[in-house]
């Protein structure tokens, strides 16, 4: 059973909440409090403003390439609610969108959004976390929340899950436009083949780009020295030494591989899919991948209740399927294979959002303590120009 809470339960509890919010509000306001933060809209609002990244959610034209029917779940939501959903499509990395929203969020302001999505496999998240700039979820609007996957219940960062929901997890693997190229199947090959030469993108993100050349060294991503992150920022200045790299990439490389801007790119899995052409393939580097979550939270000034609502929404397993087969990436809610199989009896054959255990057993995770580390993101920043 996957209860949806009724318009009127909502602004009940709404109007509640304002009044409960108001002094973790003041305290929050006067600096008091720790971990995240309190002060945010406690009422219902008619309208949700949310920030997420390209190519993360079910169109009318994934949908049919997906198999499904129906309107996408944000029209299926705003019929449900009443609330209209202001989808923006602006995080193109972690750091760049951090990079225009903590001005405002370090003098306690808020960003015009009531939920935003950032990657564990970053620093940002912590950032946002530990500075207080997220508000706490109202899980009494959440009643979905117990369709959670075991494995995604108590994450480092967030480990009562207070602040964020996974949004979708989803793999590191490089893609290629064969007009140009033929299959690119390790790093080395990307960042060394001189006929790729002036033609390749890697991501701006340390732990994406690193966590690869970490794994083709032979080194353990999930494990990481002075050592092995010297060897793998050596590989990076050479290849940008030499010209391979066309430039440092959020995921704003999909259209360059489509153009023939790029011949290869390192790319997250989904994208290249949703993209939706035939001559752009995407693959699991030879030595694996790195396996990564994005999570959606609720900024400083957003939204409490409306944010909330949203997230029960989409942790029902018939919308979380019809999200991951029209996303084509990896869902956190339980059940969900089971559903995307009543929706569309193939949907189990869609590796990308429901990967083998082949594929998952090549997949790993990066050291969390490499994103703290200053000197290395100052060198990491570095090698990229900056």
């Amino acid at each position: 059973m996957n209860p949806r809470l009724t318009r009127q339960q909502l602004l009940r509890r709404g109007a509640a909440g304002a009044t409960l919010l108001s002094l973790p509000s003041l305290l929050a306001a006067c600096g008091g409090g720790g971990g995240g933060g309190d002060a945010g809209g406690g009422e219902l609002k008619d309208v949700l403003n949310f920030s997420n990244w390209e190519l993360y959610i079910d169109t009318a034209q994934t949908r049919k390439a997906a198999g499904l029917t129906g309107p996408t779940t944000l029209e299926q939501f705003t019929t449900e609610s009443k609330i209209k959903v202001n989808y923006y499509e602006d995080v193109i990395s972690n750091s760049e969108y951090f990079a225009t929203v903590q001005g405002r969020l370090r003098q306690g302001q808020g960003v015009d959004r009531d939920i935003i999505v950032s990657t564990d496999n970053d620093r940002f998240l912590g950032e946002y976390l530990t500075n207080g700039w997220a508000l706490k979820l109202d899980k009494d609007l959440i009643p979905n929340i117990t369709n959670l996957i075991d494995a995604q219940a108590s994450p480092p960062f967030d480990p009562n899950r207070e602040y964020t929901l996974p949004w979708f997890s989803g793999m590191d693997g490089i893609a290629w436009n064969e007009e140009l190229t033929g299959p690119i199947t390790t790093v080395t090959q990307l960042l060394e083949d001189p006929k790729l030469n002036g033609k390749v993108g890697v991501w701006n993100s340390m732990g994406d780009t690193l966590g690869l050349v970490m794994l083709e060294n032979g080194d353990d991503p999930a494990k990481v020295t002075d050592e092995s992150f010297d060897r793998a920022l050596a590989v990076i200045q050479k290849a940008q030494d030499a010209g391979q790299i066309r430039r440092f990439y959020g995921n704003d490389y999909a259209q360059p591989l489509a153009t023939g801007d790029l011949a290869a790119s390192m790319a997250w899995s989904g994208d290249i899919l949703n993209l939706g052409d035939p001559k752009v393939k995407w693959g699991i580097a030879e030595k694996g991948g790195i396996i990564w979550t994005d999570n959606m939270l609720i900024p400083l000034g957003g939204s409490v209740p409306t944010a909330s609502t949203y997230m029960n929404f989409v942790y029902d397993p018939t919308i979380a399927a019809q999200l991951s087969l029209g996303a084509n990436y990896i869902s956190s809610t339980k059940g969900v294979k089971d559903e995307a199989s009543k929706l569309n009896p193939d949907a189990s054959a869609n590796t990308l959002a429901f990967p083998t255990d082949e594929m998952l057993s090549q997949m790993h995770q990066n050291d969390p303590a490499m994103f703290s580390n200053p000197d290395y993101e100052k060198r990491w920043l570095a090698v990229q120009g900056k």
